[in-house]
């Protein structure tokens, strides 16, 4: 569930912000992650179709991610044309970027977009600074804040074969679409 979420959440951060334009500002800025690539405990090499929403703004949105002990590689594309390529060793974030891409676009949050979808629960409660919270309850992954307010979800709906995602700092819903043969399995109950 959590490789697919991940691939979302990338595509989401470039629809979102190209919607959004720069006067918006989120009300929270949520916290960094930044995890090393081998806490995620496996490899994954996962191509998604996309679906963001941004108020009455829909896009339609392909990712690749890999990933392996040593690094983190994403690829989000636009109608065909590359829009953001991103690689994380534990150390450096390493992004290229098209032109038309909007500067608000900010590789640093997808990367930790994708790290709160798909990492394990104990890695980024480690990184989380004080006063975060995340949980897990009924296959519902939940960021919230210091005085309880959530701020980003992400819920696997397997019997539509997709995952959404809320990030209700930044106001936008991805959906990621995958194969009926490629369901991913239900989180693990976190303690």
């Amino acid at each position: 569930m959590r490789r697919l979420i991940a691939i979302a959440f990338a595509g989401l951060l470039l629809a979102a912000c190209a919607s959004r334009g720069p006067a918006a500002k989120p009300p929270v800025e949520l916290p960094r992650l930044h995890l090393a690539p081998a806490a995620l405990g496996r490899e994954i090499s996962e191509q998604q179709q996309l679906t963001f929403r941004h108020g009455t703004k829909e896009r339609e949105l392909d990712a690749l991610l890999e990933v392996d002990a040593g690094e983190v590689r994403l690829l989000v594309q636009a109608m065909g044309q590359s829009g953001v390529r991103l690689s994380w060793d534990g150390k450096k974030l390493a992004e290229q970027r098209a032109p038309w891409l909007p500067p608000a676009v900010r590789g640093g949050r997808v990367l930790d977009d994708l790290q709160f979808a798909l990492w394990p629960l104990d890695s980024i409660r480690k990184a989380l600074p004080a006063g975060w919270h995340v949980e897990e309850i009924d296959g519902e992954r939940r960021l919230s804040d210091a005085e309880s307010n959530v701020w980003l979800t992400s819920k696997l709906e397997s019997s539509l074969g997709w995952i959404v995602l809320d990030n209700r700092a930044e106001d936008y819903e991805l959906i990621v679409h995958f194969p009926r043969t490629d369901l991913p399995p239900m989180p693990e109950a976190s303690p």
